[in-house]
């Protein structure tokens, strides 16, 4: 659990160029240190699909029943040994792991808004999502293209491992008032929620909370 608490302070904004724009100061973090969330926009369901894609849940279908073998032709012996490829070295490059696709896929995805902390450090965002806005609690998720905190130190050492993915994900729950808490993927995974249609954080209610959110 991070030992440092984030305080944003905000409010969504519309006319200037931001759609939301939070103010963010760091508690038990270096003096001077903050966070500062600027996005531009949200992302379209087009620019959401490819980050969706890697996660989700494989359509159920049965497996093909392998081709009969023509009368005379050889059959390749037990362990896959037939031809070069099996040799392990020229066969083809293993599938990317569903993690490693979804970084890809926020690598090349669109920058926009950013997140400044730490004096000239950035990180670019390249998903974001919320809920609709007559809920009495609204869902938004931000998902930068690096760790925040892997290159300067706003969130403290111990919380990132070289394990981590290289993007973060953020999911806020706020209020009509602008009160409320966020979580990242620093301290649990990342799934897809079918029903909404977007990133989320796996079991977020039982992962600690890391972000105060405030008016």
């Amino acid at each position: 659990m991070l030992g440092a608490v984030i305080l944003f302070t905000g409010t969504v904004v519309s006319g200037n160029g931001a759609v939301l724009d939070l103010r963010a100061s760091v508690i038990g973090g270096a003096p001077g240190d903050g966070l500062r969330i600027e996005l531009l926009r949200w992302s379209t369901d087009a620019e959401r699909a490819p980050m969706l894609a890697p996660l989700a849940a494989p359509a159920a279908s049965a497996p093909a029943p392998p081709a009969a073998a023509p009368a005379g032709a050889p059959v390749a012996p037990a362990g896959g040994r037939a031809g070069r490829g099996g040799r392990g070295g020229r066969g083809a490059a293993p599938p990317l792991n569903p993690l490693a696709r979804l970084a890809a896929a926020v690598k090349a995805a669109p920058t926009i808004g950013f997140i400044w902390g730490g004096g000239s450090t950035g990180y670019s965002i390249k998903y974001a999502w919320q809920s609709a806005s007559s809920e009495a609690v609204r869902r938004v998720v931000l998902v930068t293209d690096r760790r925040i905190g892997a290159a300067q130190p706003v969130w403290p050492a111990s919380s990132v491992t070289d394990g981590d993915s290289e993007f973060t994900v953020i999911e806020m729950r706020v209020d009509a008032r602008g009160n409320g808490e966020a979580k990242t993927s620093i301290v649990t995974g990342v799934i897809v929620d079918a029903d909404a249609r977007t990133l989320a954080l796996d079991r977020f209610a039982a992962a600690p909370a890391q972000l105060r959110i405030t008016p």
